[in-house]
């Protein structure tokens, strides 16, 4: 069993061709741009929409735990009381509740994505596992990368790589492409922006290479964190002295998520920075070209 956010099909900039695409719950950076806030926590959340809200009280009168009341118009959910049981979601007639996340099986996400086979089939395609941070829920993943692979499908993971080593290579003999993340070279600099340090990251994209494993390797561009010289070139070079990386994705930064964060009620921190420009992209690029690295903006 595995915990999921969602399944997107039809995934286009999740890898080489068309995807199916399986968010797993959780993740132990805490990237300030994260634009998939809702994979953060590990556990199953709960969220009212008050546009949605018809106001019957269905929710409070039914609830077995009695952790809900309205108070001055709005809903308040005791989350101490609340058990996840999803009566809420299952009996309001407007879908004021819902759900973020899923407890799911291997045959229920094989399911899914066995009905997408015949694009992978006639474009070169396969799944791609992301998140949140794929990489926490181990013995999940890996029991899915089998099946699809006794399915005969690509299978991808995106991943930060921030996981021990041990964990990493037990998946590494089946998957067939990895999209690791790079965000900063400086630690104390990651750390401050993500929470985490990136010895480890950087660790492992060397372990991975080193192993002969295919690797892209995804690099946000936020204005502000990342995009200095410096920076630029530091990651140009420390890719470069790895032959194994296949190529380099560039990702501008983009505020989309935004929505997502007031849904969620969580600390939107994307105010803090900005669209890059199209020729800050370019000048990017051209570093990474410099040192003969197959480049390309976007996924």
């Amino acid at each position: 069993m595995g915990t999921v956010f969602a399944i997107k099909k039809y995934a286009i900039h999740d890898g080489p061709s068309i995807r199916t695409t399986v968010f797993f719950k959780g993740c132990p950076l805490a990237c300030q741009w994260c634009h998939n806030p809702e994979g953060m926590d590990s556990k199953i959340a709960l969220v009212w929409k008050k546009d949605k809200c018809i106001g019957c009280m269905a929710c409070v009168a039914e609830c077995t735990q009695q952790c809900l009341v309205f108070e001055n118009n709005l809903l308040k959910r005791n989350p101490a009381a609340c058990i996840k049981c999803l009566h809420c979601t299952n009996i309001c007639p407007a879908l004021a509740h819902e759900a973020v996340g899923r407890k799911a099986d291997v045959t229920d996400i094989m399911a899914e994505i066995l009905k997408d086979r015949l694009f992978y089939d006639t474009s070169g395609g396969g799944v791609t596992f992301s998140g949140g941070e794929p990489l926490m829920q181990p013995d999940f993943l890996i029991a899915l990368l089998k099946a699809c692979g006794r399915s005969g499908i690509h299978r991808a993971v995106d991943t930060s790589c921030f996981a021990p080593a041990r964990v990493v290579l037990a998946m590494a003999d089946h998957c067939d492409l990895f999209l690791v993340d790079l965000k900063h070279m400086d630690s104390e600099i990651h750390r401050q922006y993500t929470g985490v340090p990136n010895e480890k990251i950087k660790k492992n994209i060397v372990l991975l290479a080193r192993k002969g494993h295919e690797i892209r390797v995804r690099i946000p561009l936020i204005d502000g964190f990342n995009m200095d010289e410096k920076n630029m070139r530091a990651s140009a070079d420390f890719l470069a002295s790895l032959p194994e990386i296949q190529g380099v994705d560039l990702l501008p930064y983009h505020s989309i998520a935004k929505g997502k964060y007031k849904k969620m009620g969580l600390a939107d921190n994307s105010g803090r920075f900005a669209p890059v420009s199209s020729r800050q992209i370019d000048r990017c690029a051209d570093i990474f070209k410099q040192h003969k690295l197959v480049v390309q903006v976007g996924g």
